[in-house]
């Protein structure tokens, strides 16, 4: 007997939609046919909504344990699986202390183990201060290492250098993990802000051209160099230009191993946007031109994953007459599926299998996570139910997080998540909420 049948559900696979059942048992998929004719425990009818896999996301900040009043991982998990999410990496700064070496991670995992609603992943951090720690993290069992080449905003968490980054990356590729960066100039970031800000030229569209284009271009090109000298696997966090797109594509082209994620909010808003609606939309790179937005649009091809680089903050960090010293980061964990489902497939034409692959299939791939990813025999039961053209409006109220504050508020979606199961267990449901549900460590080793 199964544990569970799914029936009469449109299944996003890789190779297409298909009306079918979906049985599982023990938390994993075990059958998907036109009609499932064993008898199961439970069955759930899914006619009129597409099955997805779970989202995995590699790029959060949940900032526990330190800074629990910014989110914390309960909060900020529930908000993930609301939205569809089964997996989420959590990254190594925001947390006090930064994850940095065993200790740190140690703590960190702890917390997770006791309050994360879903299955969890940890990044481990590059800094010029703990070149000597990488190893240990690696045994720890990090995911991988997270660099900044420019101002993190945290005085904890400083940016690398070009030595750190190339000796970082030597040790990284020997020990066979990533090593994710976020690609700003830090001489031209820094240069432009403290000029600015000298001036008393503090506005939104100050901040704008203190972070342009060029500074992410030039950071790419500079990582991919030095992935390519070292043979590090490089993964490219939060793209925000076509360009920037375009120009680590080239260099895949030419043999370096490097994969590329770009954010919702990039693809959803611009810098008009931003003039809107301020602070709330603040984040490093900025949201883009609309030219820049397309571009990105059009070369979702060369993209390998969509992550939502979840930063939050409390209010009164969201505040200020100095736009450059409000803290830069978007509440957007619970919206990742259903924002590309509104923008993508239904106003671009963005095939269900290709948004599917973005959220879930290329971060299972990029970090070797078996049996994740996609729905198929074999692989375990995480799966995201959407009412796909369900249209609805995004309130304070919807918001799981510890501030009810997002970009994604009084936006019109297309398309919503209505039920969440990981390994075979629901964990969200429409008008139940996020269920006691707590979930697993994935290691990096």
């Amino acid at each position: 007997m199964l544990d569970w049948v799914v029936r009469g559900g449109s299944i996003v696979r890789s190779s297409g939609v298909e009306r079918a059942d979906l049985g599982v048992s023990n938390g994993k998929i075990v059958e998907i046919a036109p009609e499932i004719r064993s008898s199961a425990a439970e069955e759930l009818d899914a006619r009129g909504l597409h099955l997805f896999p779970g989202v995995i996301d590699v790029h959060v900040h949940f900032n526990e344990p330190g800074r629990e009043d910014w989110e914390g991982i309960e909060s900020g998990s529930r908000a993930f699986a609301a939205g569809g999410g089964t997996l989420f990496f959590d990254m190594p700064l925001n947390s006090s202390p930064v994850t940095v070496d065993a200790a740190s991670f140690a703590a960190k995992l702890e917390r997770m183990w006791e309050k994360s609603a879903t299955d969890f992943a940890l990044w481990g951090g590059l800094t010029p201060q703990n070149l000597n720690t990488l190893e240990d993290l690696a045994h720890c069992g990090v995911i991988g290492f997270k660099a900044f080449m420019s101002n993190s905003g945290l005085p904890e968490f400083d940016h690398v250098d070009d030595w750190t980054l190339l000796e970082g990356m030597k040790t990284a590729a020997r020990l066979g993990l990533p090593v994710a960066v976020h690609a700003e100039s830090d001489p031209i970031t820094s240069a432009l802000s403290a000029r600015a800000r000298l001036e008393g030229h503090t506005s939104i569209q100050d901040y704008l051209e203190s972070r342009p284009v060029l500074a992410e271009l030039e950071a790419v090109s500079r990582a991919c160099l030095f992935a390519q000298e070292t043979g590090c696997k490089l993964h490219l966090v939060h793209l925000s230009s076509g360009r920037a797109v375009v120009l680590a594509s080239e260099f895949r082209a030419r043999g370096v191993d490097v994969t590329l994620e770009t954010c919702p909010h990039y693809l959803c808003f611009t810098n008009e946007d931003l003039e809107q609606l301020g602070a709330v939309l603040k984040c490093a790179p900025p949201v883009r031109s609309r030219t820049e937005r397309n571009l990105l649009w059009s070369n979702l091809e060369h993209l390998d994953l969509i992550g939502s680089d979840h930063s939050p903050a409390p209010p009164e960090m969201k505040s200020s007459s100095d736009f450059f010293a409000i803290w830069g980061g978007i509440s957007g964990v619970q919206s990742t599926l259903e924002s590309l489902l509104t923008e993508g497939f239904h106003k671009r034409g963005v095939p269900l299998e290709r948004i599917a692959h973005l959220v879930s299939r290329g971060p299972a791939q990029r970090f070797g996570l078996k049996g994740r990813g996609q729905l198929q025999p074999g692989f375990q039961a995480d799966i995201a139910l959407v009412d796909l053209n369900r249209e609805w409006t995004l309130e304070k109220e919807d918001l799981l997080y510890c501030h009810k504050q997002s970009p994604y508020v009084g936006r019109t979606f297309q398309g919503k998540v209505v039920r969440t199961l990981a390994r075979g267990r629901t964990i969200f449901q429409e008008g139940l909420g996020v269920l006691d549900a707590r979930g697993e460590w994935v290691s990096g080793r």
